[in-house]
């Protein structure tokens, strides 16, 4: 067997302009890059640590460094799965392992999943949260996509939602409170969202408090985000919600993605595949949960002012698959 060997780096990319959810602004996006090489082969992952979820640089390569040597020795995709928890970190080195054995079996990971040839979706493009103005002027800019994603923050958001309708009259448009909504100012929201013709609210209340869901009248599907990790938590999510949102780097990688959409198809949950702000590499293996989702948000790279080389292409509202000179 030809020696394994694993290196990381923390690599910057910046955004055009600014970014701004809920819980604030940014201008650059900072990940983690994996490489897996192996008789002269090269499989690549990438990973966004999220202060979110307690993640962060440090703490990413910490746990990767943790079980390079078990990696190096072999340890298998299966293998990793038990060897390491659920996040960031996991993504990498699972999306790494991923596309490693694309490259040494001549097959695209479409094949190793057991999928049709890949084939490219609608994604959403996603409005940073701003006044009712600003972000009117950010909808007839884009008036022409197909899908918007529109960044809520709690109150005043059922002024930014009609300010969106009224810049982008045909667009579908769902749209992501961040956990920001609370439920005194859940019913007000969600009406403006049902006027304005919104076909998705994504991670309405505070993933502590969302068990008044239950309680909560639900006429648009609502989706489950910072609530949903893996399959471990469907049974407590269905009763909530509607929808859940499959990230790679929650979920831990693309492996127990394929596992979560399975599960919550046969749950009855309608699926969105979603991304944290990343380059086309980190887009390009959810581009295999992408292929039975209802709605899909991998729109990462359109936010960035530089993505890696051999990026996704991007066309009218559609992204298409990836090449394997970027990945899988």
């Amino acid at each position: 067997m030809s020696e394994r060997t694993l290196s990381h780096s923390i690599d910057r990319f910046p955004i055009a302009g600014s970014f701004t959810i809920s819980r604030g602004s940014r201008t650059e996006i900072v990940v983690v890059s994996v490489t897996i090489s192996e008789g002269g082969l090269q499989g690549r992952g990438e990973c966004v640590p999220y202060a979110r979820y307690g993640e962060s640089t440090d703490s990413v390569i910490d746990q990767i460094n943790a079980v390079t040597e078990a990696l190096c020795a072999g340890m298998s995709r299966q293998e990793l799965q038990s060897a390491m928890p659920a996040g960031a970190a996991r993504n990498a080195v699972d999306c790494a392992l991923w596309d490693l054995e694309c490259k040494s079996s001549g097959r695209t990971a479409a094949e190793i999943a057991g999928l049709p040839r890949l084939t490219s979706g609608t994604t959403a493009y996603t409005l940073s949260l701003g006044t009712p103005d600003s972000m009117f002027d950010a909808a007839r800019t884009n008036a022409h996509r197909p899908l918007l994603k529109v960044k809520l923050g709690g109150d005043g958001d059922a002024d930014r939602i009609r300010a969106v309708r009224d810049g982008a009259p045909d667009s579908r448009i769902i749209v992501d409170a961040n956990e920001s909504w609370r439920a005194d100012i859940y019913e007000i929201n969600m009406d403006a969202c049902a006027k304005a013709g919104v076909v998705l609210v994504e991670q309405p209340l505070p993933a502590s408090d969302d068990s008044v869901l239950s309680e909560l009248p639900r006429p648009i599907t609502v989706c489950a985000d910072e609530s949903l990790h893996t399959r471990a938590d469907l049974p407590r999510l269905r009763p909530l919600y509607d929808a859940i949102n499959i990230k790679l780097d929650k979920a831990g990688g693309l492996t127990e993605a394929l596992l979560l959409q399975q599960d919550a198809r046969a749950q009855g949950f309608k699926i969105m595949i979603g991304c944290m702000l990343g380059t086309s590499l980190a887009m390009a293996p959810a581009m295999l949960i992408a292929q039975d989702a209802d709605v899909i948000d991998l729109d990462g790279p359109l936010l960035l002012a530089q993505d890696r080389d051999n990026a996704l292409a991007y066309e009218d509202g559609l992204i298409m698959p990836p090449t394997p000179a970027l990945w899988g």
